[in-house]
Protein backbone atom coordinates (compact mmCIF):
# COMPACT_ATOMS: atom_id res chain seq x y z
CA UNK A 1 0.00 0.00 0.00
CA UNK A 2 2.64 2.53 1.08
CA UNK A 3 4.84 1.89 -1.96
CA UNK A 4 1.88 2.31 -4.30
CA UNK A 5 0.79 5.55 -2.61
CA UNK A 6 4.32 6.98 -2.77
CA UNK A 7 4.75 5.95 -6.41
CA UNK A 8 1.42 7.42 -7.48
CA UNK A 9 2.07 10.55 -5.44
CA UNK A 10 5.43 11.08 -7.15
CA UNK A 11 3.88 10.57 -10.55
CA UNK A 12 1.14 13.08 -9.79
CA UNK A 13 3.70 15.66 -8.63
CA UNK A 14 5.85 15.16 -11.73
CA UNK A 15 2.86 15.59 -14.00
CA UNK A 16 1.84 18.75 -12.16
CA UNK A 17 5.26 20.35 -12.64
CA UNK A 18 5.31 19.26 -16.27
CA UNK A 19 2.04 21.09 -16.95
CA UNK A 20 2.43 24.82 -16.27
CA UNK A 21 -1.23 25.35 -17.17
CA UNK A 22 -2.16 23.46 -13.99
CA UNK A 23 0.55 24.83 -11.71
CA UNK A 24 0.67 28.53 -12.63
CA UNK A 25 -2.94 29.42 -11.73
CA UNK A 26 -2.44 28.05 -8.21
CA UNK A 27 0.01 30.84 -7.38
CA UNK A 28 -0.38 33.43 -10.15
CA UNK A 29 -4.06 34.26 -9.70
CA UNK A 30 -4.03 34.45 -5.88
CA UNK A 31 -0.80 36.49 -6.04
CA UNK A 32 -2.40 39.02 -8.39
CA UNK A 33 -5.51 39.14 -6.22
CA UNK A 34 -3.29 39.68 -3.18
CA UNK A 35 -1.50 42.57 -4.88
CA UNK A 36 -4.77 44.24 -5.88
CA UNK A 37 -6.28 43.87 -2.40
CA UNK A 38 -3.23 45.14 -0.58
CA UNK A 39 -2.75 48.03 -2.99
CA UNK A 40 -6.34 49.20 -2.96
CA UNK A 41 -7.57 48.35 0.53
CA UNK A 42 -4.56 48.92 2.78
CA UNK A 43 -6.32 51.71 4.70
CA UNK A 44 -8.92 49.30 6.03
CA UNK A 45 -6.53 48.53 8.88
CA UNK A 46 -7.58 51.85 10.42
CA UNK A 47 -11.22 50.82 10.69
CA UNK A 48 -12.57 50.38 14.23
CA UNK A 49 -12.55 46.72 15.15
CA UNK A 50 -9.77 45.75 12.75
CA UNK A 51 -7.15 43.66 14.58
CA UNK A 52 -3.75 45.18 15.23
CA UNK A 53 -1.45 44.21 12.35
CA UNK A 54 1.88 45.40 11.02
CA UNK A 55 0.26 45.94 7.64
CA UNK A 56 -2.65 44.83 5.49
CA UNK A 57 -0.33 42.46 3.61
CA UNK A 58 0.15 40.46 6.81
CA UNK A 59 -3.60 40.08 7.19
CA UNK A 60 -4.20 39.15 3.54
CA UNK A 61 -1.54 36.45 3.29
CA UNK A 62 -3.82 33.83 4.85
CA UNK A 63 -6.59 34.74 2.40
CA UNK A 64 -4.23 34.26 -0.56
CA UNK A 65 -3.06 30.91 0.84
CA UNK A 66 -6.63 29.70 1.33
CA UNK A 67 -7.55 30.79 -2.18
CA UNK A 68 -4.52 29.01 -3.63
CA UNK A 69 -5.27 25.82 -1.69
CA UNK A 70 -8.85 25.79 -2.96
CA UNK A 71 -7.59 26.15 -6.51
CA UNK A 72 -5.23 23.27 -5.80
CA UNK A 73 -8.22 21.14 -4.89
CA UNK A 74 -9.93 22.00 -8.17
CA UNK A 75 -6.70 21.21 -10.04
CA UNK A 76 -6.47 17.79 -8.35
CA UNK A 77 -10.00 16.99 -9.43
CA UNK A 78 -9.32 18.06 -13.01
CA UNK A 79 -6.18 15.90 -13.11
CA UNK A 80 -8.10 12.82 -11.96
CA UNK A 81 -10.90 13.54 -14.45
CA UNK A 82 -8.36 13.79 -17.28
CA UNK A 83 -6.88 10.44 -16.24
CA UNK A 84 -10.38 8.93 -16.36
CA UNK A 85 -11.02 10.41 -19.80
CA UNK A 86 -7.61 9.30 -21.08
CA UNK A 87 -7.96 5.71 -19.85
CA UNK A 88 -5.06 5.81 -17.36
CA UNK A 89 -7.47 5.43 -14.45
CA UNK A 90 -8.81 2.16 -15.89
CA UNK A 91 -5.26 0.86 -16.24
CA UNK A 92 -4.64 1.67 -12.58
CA UNK A 93 -7.79 -0.19 -11.59
CA UNK A 94 -6.62 -3.22 -13.57
CA UNK A 95 -3.14 -3.16 -11.97
CA UNK A 96 -2.32 -5.24 -8.85
CA UNK A 97 -2.41 -2.36 -6.33
CA UNK A 98 -4.88 -1.52 -3.56
CA UNK A 99 -7.64 0.55 -5.15
CA UNK A 100 -7.66 3.08 -2.33
CA UNK A 101 -4.03 3.89 -3.19
CA UNK A 102 -5.33 5.62 -6.33
CA UNK A 103 -7.03 8.22 -4.15
CA UNK A 104 -4.38 8.36 -1.43
CA UNK A 105 -1.55 8.78 -3.95
CA UNK A 106 -3.25 11.80 -5.49
CA UNK A 107 -3.91 13.28 -2.06
CA UNK A 108 -0.29 12.74 -1.00
CA UNK A 109 0.79 14.80 -4.00
CA UNK A 110 -1.82 17.43 -3.18
CA UNK A 111 -0.54 17.71 0.40
CA UNK A 112 3.05 18.12 -0.77
CA UNK A 113 1.99 20.74 -3.29
CA UNK A 114 -0.03 22.54 -0.61
CA UNK A 115 3.14 22.91 1.49
CA UNK A 116 4.90 24.48 -1.49
CA UNK A 117 1.96 26.82 -2.10
CA UNK A 118 2.06 28.04 1.50
CA UNK A 119 5.84 28.50 1.38
CA UNK A 120 5.46 30.50 -1.84
CA UNK A 121 3.13 33.03 -0.24
CA UNK A 122 5.21 33.28 2.92
CA UNK A 123 8.27 34.01 0.75
CA UNK A 124 6.39 36.55 -1.38
CA UNK A 125 5.05 38.22 1.75
CA UNK A 126 8.47 38.49 3.36
CA UNK A 127 9.98 39.89 0.16
CA UNK A 128 7.37 42.66 0.06
CA UNK A 129 7.58 43.60 3.72
CA UNK A 130 5.32 41.23 5.62
CA UNK A 131 6.24 40.11 9.12
CA UNK A 132 5.70 36.65 10.63
CA UNK A 133 5.09 37.61 14.25
CA UNK A 134 5.48 34.06 15.59
CA UNK A 135 8.75 33.46 13.72
CA UNK A 136 9.87 30.03 12.52
CA UNK A 137 7.44 28.09 14.78
CA UNK A 138 4.63 30.18 13.32
CA UNK A 139 5.72 29.31 9.79
CA UNK A 140 5.58 25.61 10.66
CA UNK A 141 2.08 26.00 12.09
CA UNK A 142 0.90 27.79 8.94
CA UNK A 143 2.39 25.06 6.73
CA UNK A 144 0.76 22.33 8.85
CA UNK A 145 -2.72 23.85 8.65
CA UNK A 146 -2.24 24.53 4.95
CA UNK A 147 -1.17 20.96 4.23
CA UNK A 148 -4.15 19.48 6.06
CA UNK A 149 -6.58 21.92 4.44
CA UNK A 150 -5.06 21.37 1.00
CA UNK A 151 -5.49 17.62 1.42
CA UNK A 152 -9.15 18.13 2.25
CA UNK A 153 -9.74 20.43 -0.72
CA UNK A 154 -7.95 17.94 -2.96
CA UNK A 155 -10.16 15.13 -1.69
CA UNK A 156 -13.25 17.17 -2.57
CA UNK A 157 -11.87 17.61 -6.08
CA UNK A 158 -11.14 13.89 -6.39
CA UNK A 159 -14.63 13.01 -5.17
CA UNK A 160 -16.22 15.34 -7.73
CA UNK A 161 -14.03 13.93 -10.51
CA UNK A 162 -14.98 10.35 -9.66
CA UNK A 163 -18.65 11.29 -9.63
CA UNK A 164 -18.65 13.51 -12.73
CA UNK A 165 -16.00 11.58 -14.72
CA UNK A 166 -15.16 14.55 -16.93
CA UNK A 167 -12.87 17.53 -16.50
CA UNK A 168 -15.31 20.18 -17.70
CA UNK A 169 -17.78 19.44 -14.90
CA UNK A 170 -15.06 19.63 -12.26
CA UNK A 171 -13.80 22.87 -13.76
CA UNK A 172 -17.34 24.22 -13.47
CA UNK A 173 -17.06 24.39 -9.66
CA UNK A 174 -14.46 27.17 -10.00
CA UNK A 175 -17.02 30.00 -9.46
CA UNK A 176 -18.53 28.16 -6.48
CA UNK A 177 -15.10 28.03 -4.84
CA UNK A 178 -14.96 31.82 -4.79
CA UNK A 179 -18.49 32.20 -3.52
CA UNK A 180 -17.69 29.98 -0.52
CA UNK A 181 -14.42 31.84 0.06
CA UNK A 182 -15.98 35.29 -0.08
CA UNK A 183 -18.61 34.41 2.53
CA UNK A 184 -15.88 33.66 5.05
CA UNK A 185 -13.60 35.81 7.17
CA UNK A 186 -10.62 35.07 4.93
CA UNK A 187 -10.41 38.59 3.51
CA UNK A 188 -11.84 40.70 6.33
CA UNK A 189 -12.40 40.24 10.07
CA UNK A 190 -15.70 38.60 10.91
CA UNK A 191 -16.72 41.53 13.13
CA UNK A 192 -16.57 43.89 10.14
CA UNK A 193 -18.72 41.75 7.85
CA UNK A 194 -22.30 42.82 7.23
CA UNK A 195 -25.32 40.58 7.71
CA UNK A 196 -25.99 37.88 6.49
CA UNK A 197 -22.36 37.25 5.48
CA UNK A 198 -21.17 37.50 9.09
CA UNK A 199 -23.60 34.75 10.13
CA UNK A 200 -22.55 32.52 7.23
CA UNK A 201 -18.87 33.14 7.98
CA UNK A 202 -19.38 31.97 11.54
CA UNK A 203 -20.24 28.47 10.27
CA UNK A 204 -17.93 28.45 7.27
CA UNK A 205 -14.91 26.19 7.88
CA UNK A 206 -12.84 28.38 5.56
CA UNK A 207 -13.11 31.16 8.17
CA UNK A 208 -11.43 29.01 10.79
CA UNK A 209 -8.82 27.66 8.38
CA UNK A 210 -7.85 31.17 7.26
CA UNK A 211 -7.90 32.52 10.82
CA UNK A 212 -5.75 29.62 12.00
CA UNK A 213 -3.11 30.35 9.36
CA UNK A 214 -3.36 34.10 9.97
CA UNK A 215 -2.84 33.99 13.74
CA UNK A 216 0.90 33.10 13.70
CA UNK A 217 1.46 35.75 11.04
CA UNK A 218 -0.10 38.72 12.82
CA UNK A 219 0.55 37.72 16.44
CA UNK A 220 2.24 35.17 18.64
CA UNK A 221 0.75 31.70 18.40
CA UNK A 222 -2.62 31.60 20.17
CA UNK A 223 -4.07 28.23 21.09
CA UNK A 224 -7.71 28.95 20.22
CA UNK A 225 -7.48 30.09 16.58
CA UNK A 226 -4.71 27.63 15.73
CA UNK A 227 -6.55 24.65 17.20
CA UNK A 228 -9.80 25.77 15.59
CA UNK A 229 -8.00 26.06 12.26
CA UNK A 230 -6.50 22.60 12.61
CA UNK A 231 -9.86 21.15 13.66
CA UNK A 232 -11.65 22.76 10.71
CA UNK A 233 -8.97 21.63 8.25
CA UNK A 234 -8.90 18.13 9.75
CA UNK A 235 -12.67 17.87 9.70
CA UNK A 236 -12.85 18.89 6.05
CA UNK A 237 -10.06 16.43 5.21
CA UNK A 238 -11.60 13.47 7.04
CA UNK A 239 -15.07 13.98 5.57
CA UNK A 240 -13.75 14.66 2.07
CA UNK A 241 -11.42 11.65 2.08
CA UNK A 242 -14.27 9.40 3.22
CA UNK A 243 -16.47 10.77 0.43
CA UNK A 244 -13.74 10.34 -2.19
CA UNK A 245 -13.12 6.73 -1.15
CA UNK A 246 -16.88 6.09 -1.26
CA UNK A 247 -17.01 7.65 -4.75
CA UNK A 248 -14.15 5.37 -5.83
CA UNK A 249 -15.98 2.30 -4.60
CA UNK A 250 -19.14 3.39 -6.38
CA UNK A 251 -17.23 3.85 -9.62
CA UNK A 252 -15.61 0.42 -9.27
CA UNK A 253 -18.99 -1.21 -8.74
CA UNK A 254 -20.38 0.50 -11.83
CA UNK A 255 -17.37 -0.41 -13.98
Amino acid sequence: MTRAVVALGRRALRNTFRRPQFLAPLVAFPSLFLAVNVGGLHRTTTLPGFPAVHGFLDFQLAAAMTQSLLLGGVSSGIAIALEIEGGFFDRLVASPIPRVAIVLGRLAATAALACLQVVWFIAVGLIFGAHIAAGAPGVLVVILIGAVAGTGFGAIGVMLALRARNASTVQGIFPLVFVVLFVSSAFFPRDLLASPVDAIARYNPLSYIADGMRDPIISSISAAPVLEGLAAAGGVALVAIALSVAALRTRLREA
